[in-house]
């Protein structure tokens, strides 16, 4: 067995306190010993942080659950996006769901616990990781690669950036899903012209990152950003409801 590693915290050096909760939800496939034993110290994790707590299921069960992941308009997506890790998933005899909420704070050691808790399960039976805020489903050795990066992996890896058409034929829409992790909402700029698609996704993983290490913005804020004179306005909004983030967001307009 590997060694256990001291942890190391990951601080959120831009922290604002606000009334936000940060929100994880994944579910393990696999199968797994009777009396589960999860390494997560080698991977520098004490263990789930309080809030956070796993349910085992059989999958055979949990599929007759309305909300099972692997069905209805998710699963027809991850089993399109990654059919290979669906059928690992789809076949596993057993489910871990891993979730909890949690006060927002100024450190991210929340997510490093978890994230070595759900590498250690990998280490003793678990095949797949579903991580529905991302609509994303990965095997084994996709997750590891994504998420054991040392340092921790940026928070870009930890968020689904998406380019969505818009009315007019040369505007787009790019938002973001997954800052729930975070405690922080998600992002969406509006009427991107075609032009400046690349400048949009760049200052997206930048705003990503701020948001993540714990910044805010207050409706009306100005965004100072390269190329645009005027800037952008932070446009708070939405709520956990919203079925386009299932989180609340800030938008930004791109002027004309």
């Amino acid at each position: 067995m590997s060694e256990a590693i001291t942890p190391v915290s990951w601080p959120r050096p831009y922290w604002q306190p606000g009334e936000e909760e940060a929100v994880l939800q994944f579910y393990v496939f696999g199968k797994f010993e009777p009396e589960l034993l999860i390494p997560s110290p080698r991977y520098g994790s004490p263990g789930l942080p309080a809030g956070v707590e796993i349910q085992r299921f059989q999958n055979a069960v949990l599929r007759q659950w309305e909300g099972y992941p692997l069905n209805g308009a998710l699963g027809g997506l991850i089993r399109e996006d990654t059919p290979e890790a669906y059928e690992q998933a789809r076949i596993a005899p057993e489910v871990l769901v891993v979730r909890g909420v949690l006060k927002d704070g100024a450190s991210l050691d929340y997510l490093r616990d978890t994230l070595g808790v759900l590498a250690g399960m990998l280490d003793v039976g678990g095949t797949a990781v579903l991580d529905p805020q991302v609509l994303t489903l990965f095997d084994a050795a996709h997750w590891r690669r994504h998420y054991l990066v040392k340092g921790g992996a940026p928070p870009r890896h930890h968020v689904l950036i998406l380019r969505s058409g818009e009315e007019a034929a040369d505007r787009s829409w790019i938002h973001t899903r997954g800052m729930r992790k975070f405690g922080r909402p998600d992002l969406s700029l509006r009427h991107v012209p075609d032009r400046d698609l690349d400048r949009a996704g760049v200052l997206c993983e930048k705003l990503v990152e701020l948001l993540s290490l714990g910044a805010q913005f207050s409706a009306g804020q100005q965004l100072e950003v390269d190329g645009l004179p005027d800037g952008l306005v932070a446009q708070p909004g939405g709520s956990l409801d919203d079925p386009e983030f299932n989180n609340t967001h800030v938008e930004f307009l791109w002027p004309e």
